[in-house]
């Protein structure tokens, strides 16, 4: 089932029970968003410039970093991403701000209607593909400057790779999620992402090992896209606490972003150099230095305030979030607390992960860590066991156990702490679990 979403509101609640009435999606292809977009009036067609944004892990949080820079710069942005955490409205952002009750009703029920009603024609599209109709009826709706458009799941047959004329695309970070749908080996993914590539258009991405650049390459070859990858035209580093970009234009010395974690800069790097690829935009160095340290990407190793949750630990702990839930995301989450965390420190996981997910290959990422692992559900969802979890645990080399929601853990780890080490907790493994967690804590992305 896709994401049954909730609103206060009823109106857009009566169009969330029909969005949620659709399939998740078994089958990509262009056909079905296509054929309704025609329905409704093409608003793909009447988008602002566009940046597309493909990849694995990191591709969310480089869409924070072009909408922070692009707004430093005084430019009004739409932003199309997903999932959502806590209200569905995360996903549709208009001019800078998240989409009114008002609107998302009326253009999800304009999308739903042209979509039929038990007739031949009916095009039944997919949860994502029928949202991804109301985004653009939104944006073409509302003028702004840009728009910032997230793939939803590969590219080439992506929903919003309807998109025919972007003024840059990117690639983030590769690695194995969505077997099912992109394959089981990194080069055939890496073509399916490199399938948003368009002619004449710039494909700006990381540096991948050679079997995937060449893919990645060879696409964007037959597309006729000028394919930019890091180390080449482009290139970044962090040295001496700060980010060194450069490029043909030349160089610019940049803040390291506020969001933890080293893959972060690279993350920033590839949204910089997106835009210092494209023609269509002005954006001026400060630009980049003051949307680096505004950017924000919740349940991205976010350290959640106070609230509820945070409540029931002793004084100092500290609770961590992140929906990572492949093995290069986890990979990135162990690198950043094997320096986060001191020697001897009390370390706690509370995991829980969508039963289509790697188990495995997510706890193999903290092998050799000293952790306690909570084995927990993730409300609303098909997913592993919290005794499947707990076993899977235990034969990587950690000790764990089972409760029945984040919050539970807590309080277990709130009894047996020991004063002298304030517990560092980290939550992760799923963003639908993230999203329970944030709004456990009073924390609704805004």
């Amino acid at each position: 089932m896709p994401d049954h979403a909730h609103s206060d509101d009823p109106a857009v609640q009566r169009q969330l029970d029909r969005l949620a009435a659709l399939s998740v999606g078994d089958t990509l292809g262009l056909e079905r968003i296509q054929a309704l977009l025609d329905r409704v009036g093409n608003p793909e067609a009447a988008l602002p410039p566009v940046l597309h944004v493909a990849g694995t892990n990191g591709k969310g949080s480089t869409c924070a970093y072009l909408r922070a820079m692009l707004e430093a710069a005084g430019h009004s942005v739409h932003v199309y991403t997903s999932p959502h955490l806590v209200r569905f409205n995360e996903r549709i952002r208009v001019a800078d701000r998240l989409i009114e009750d008002e609107a998302l009703a009326r253009h999800l029920g304009r999308v739903l209607d042209a979509a039929g009603n038990g007739e031949p024609d009916d095009i039944r599209p997919s949860f994502f593909e029928a949202t991804t109709a109301a985004a653009f009826l939104a944006f073409a709706e509302t003028p702004a400057d840009a728009c910032i458009v997230e793939v939803g799941l590969g590219g080439r047959l992506d929903a919003t790779n309807v998109i025919a004329q972007p003024i840059a695309c990117g690639i983030a970070q590769l690695g194995l999620d969505h077997q099912q749908f992109l394959g089981d080996r990194l080069d055939d993914i890496a073509g399916e992402k490199a399938g948003v590539a368009k002619h004449g258009v710039p494909l700006v991405t990381q540096h991948y090992p050679a079997a995937i650049g060449d893919r990645i390459g060879h696409v964007a070859h037959e597309a006729g896209a000028d394919w930019l990858p890091r180390g080449g035209p482009w290139d970044a580093a962090v040295y001496q606490h700060r980010l060194h970009y450069r490029d043909g234009d030349g160089k610019l010395e940049l803040p390291l972003p506020r969001l933890a974690g080293q893959h972060q800069a690279m993350n920033a790097a590839l949204a910089v150099a997106m835009l210092r690829h494209q023609r269509r935009l002005a954006i001026p160095p400060s630009a980049y230095r003051a949307g680096i340290g505004w950017a924000q990407w919740p349940a991205r190793l976010q350290r959640l305030g106070p609230g509820p949750l945070t409540a029931l630990l002793p004084e100092d702990s500290q609770l961590w979030l992140d929906g990572g839930h492949n093995p290069a995301a986890a990979r990135a989450i162990a690198d950043y607390f094997r320096g986060h965390v001191p020697a001897g420190g009390d370390f706690h996981i509370v995991f829980g992960l969508l039963a289509n997910k790697d188990l495995g290959g997510v706890l193999r990422a903290f092998t050799g860590r000293e952790a306690l692992v909570h084995a927990v559900p993730v409300p609303g969802h098909a997913h592993h066991a919290p005794e499947a979890i707990a076993a899977a645990a235990n034969a990587n080399g950690f000790n764990a156990m089972t409760a029945a929601d984040p919050a539970s853990a807590l309080r277990w780890i709130a009894r047996h702490a020991d004063r002298a080490r304030p517990p560092i907790v980290l939550i992760m493994g799923s963003l639908y679990l993230a999203g329970t967690v944030l709004a456990a804590n009073g924390e609704v992305p805004d």
